[in-house]
Protein backbone atom coordinates (compact mmCIF):
# COMPACT_ATOMS: atom_id res chain seq x y z
CA UNK A 1 0.00 0.00 0.00
CA UNK A 2 1.38 3.73 -1.24
CA UNK A 3 1.66 5.70 1.94
CA UNK A 4 1.33 9.36 2.29
CA UNK A 5 5.55 10.42 2.30
CA UNK A 6 5.41 7.93 -0.91
CA UNK A 7 2.09 10.11 -2.65
CA UNK A 8 4.20 13.45 -2.20
CA UNK A 9 7.70 11.81 -3.38
CA UNK A 10 5.49 11.33 -6.51
CA UNK A 11 4.01 14.54 -6.48
CA UNK A 12 7.19 15.89 -6.06
CA UNK A 13 8.78 14.10 -9.01
CA UNK A 14 6.22 14.69 -11.43
CA UNK A 15 6.28 18.47 -10.68
CA UNK A 16 10.32 18.58 -11.23
CA UNK A 17 9.25 16.41 -14.37
CA UNK A 18 6.49 18.33 -16.07
CA UNK A 19 6.90 21.90 -14.28
CA UNK A 20 3.74 23.82 -12.17
CA UNK A 21 1.95 24.86 -15.23
CA UNK A 22 1.57 21.93 -16.74
CA UNK A 23 0.01 20.03 -14.29
CA UNK A 24 -3.64 21.41 -15.38
CA UNK A 25 -3.10 20.10 -18.22
CA UNK A 26 -1.63 16.93 -17.79
CA UNK A 27 -4.23 16.43 -15.31
CA UNK A 28 -7.43 17.28 -17.51
CA UNK A 29 -5.46 14.81 -20.36
CA UNK A 30 -5.62 11.73 -17.53
CA UNK A 31 -9.00 12.40 -16.42
CA UNK A 32 -10.71 12.40 -20.39
CA UNK A 33 -8.56 9.38 -20.81
CA UNK A 34 -10.08 7.69 -17.73
CA UNK A 35 -13.33 8.59 -18.61
CA UNK A 36 -13.20 7.41 -22.58
CA UNK A 37 -11.52 4.30 -20.37
CA UNK A 38 -14.86 3.86 -18.11
CA UNK A 39 -17.03 4.83 -21.40
CA UNK A 40 -15.58 1.89 -23.60
CA UNK A 41 -16.00 -0.34 -20.76
CA UNK A 42 -19.23 0.21 -19.99
CA UNK A 43 -19.79 0.05 -23.73
CA UNK A 44 -18.27 -3.35 -23.82
CA UNK A 45 -19.76 -4.88 -21.23
CA UNK A 46 -23.68 -3.71 -22.50
CA UNK A 47 -22.58 -5.61 -25.97
CA UNK A 48 -21.59 -8.48 -24.10
CA UNK A 49 -24.52 -8.69 -22.14
CA UNK A 50 -26.63 -8.53 -25.31
CA UNK A 51 -24.76 -11.30 -26.81
CA UNK A 52 -24.84 -13.34 -23.69
CA UNK A 53 -28.63 -12.97 -24.06
CA UNK A 54 -29.09 -13.43 -27.87
CA UNK A 55 -27.16 -16.85 -26.96
CA UNK A 56 -30.12 -17.49 -24.17
CA UNK A 57 -33.15 -16.79 -25.52
CA UNK A 58 -34.42 -17.98 -28.90
CA UNK A 59 -34.76 -15.36 -31.68
CA UNK A 60 -37.61 -15.21 -34.51
CA UNK A 61 -36.17 -17.31 -36.97
CA UNK A 62 -36.55 -15.72 -40.28
CA UNK A 63 -38.12 -17.75 -43.02
CA UNK A 64 -35.87 -18.82 -46.06
CA UNK A 65 -37.33 -17.93 -49.65
CA UNK A 66 -37.96 -21.87 -50.13
CA UNK A 67 -39.99 -22.00 -46.79
CA UNK A 68 -42.14 -19.09 -48.11
CA UNK A 69 -42.44 -20.80 -51.27
CA UNK A 70 -43.50 -24.11 -49.63
CA UNK A 71 -46.13 -22.20 -47.68
CA UNK A 72 -47.60 -20.56 -50.20
CA UNK A 73 -47.71 -24.12 -52.45
CA UNK A 74 -49.75 -25.11 -48.86
CA UNK A 75 -46.87 -27.72 -48.05
CA UNK A 76 -46.19 -28.21 -44.35
CA UNK A 77 -42.78 -26.52 -43.47
CA UNK A 78 -42.06 -27.66 -39.68
CA UNK A 79 -39.14 -30.05 -39.22
CA UNK A 80 -38.14 -30.10 -42.70
CA UNK A 81 -35.01 -28.57 -44.43
CA UNK A 82 -34.90 -26.65 -47.30
CA UNK A 83 -33.68 -29.74 -49.42
CA UNK A 84 -37.19 -31.80 -48.09
CA UNK A 85 -39.34 -28.73 -49.17
CA UNK A 86 -37.36 -28.36 -52.54
CA UNK A 87 -38.08 -32.12 -53.23
CA UNK A 88 -41.72 -31.44 -52.19
CA UNK A 89 -42.43 -28.64 -54.27
CA UNK A 90 -40.75 -30.10 -57.60
CA UNK A 91 -42.97 -32.82 -56.20
CA UNK A 92 -46.25 -30.55 -55.93
CA UNK A 93 -44.96 -29.06 -59.31
CA UNK A 94 -45.46 -31.95 -61.55
CA UNK A 95 -48.55 -33.27 -60.21
CA UNK A 96 -51.45 -32.21 -62.71
CA UNK A 97 -53.38 -29.27 -61.90
CA UNK A 98 -56.99 -30.39 -61.22
CA UNK A 99 -59.42 -28.58 -63.58
CA UNK A 100 -62.94 -27.42 -61.99
CA UNK A 101 -65.40 -27.85 -64.30
CA UNK A 102 -68.40 -25.53 -63.79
Amino acid sequence: MIGTQELVMIFGVVVLLFGASKLPELARSMGSSVGEFKKAQKESEINLKEFEKSLTEPTAQTKTKVQETAEKLGIDIKGKTDDQLLDEIQKSSEKPKEVSTP
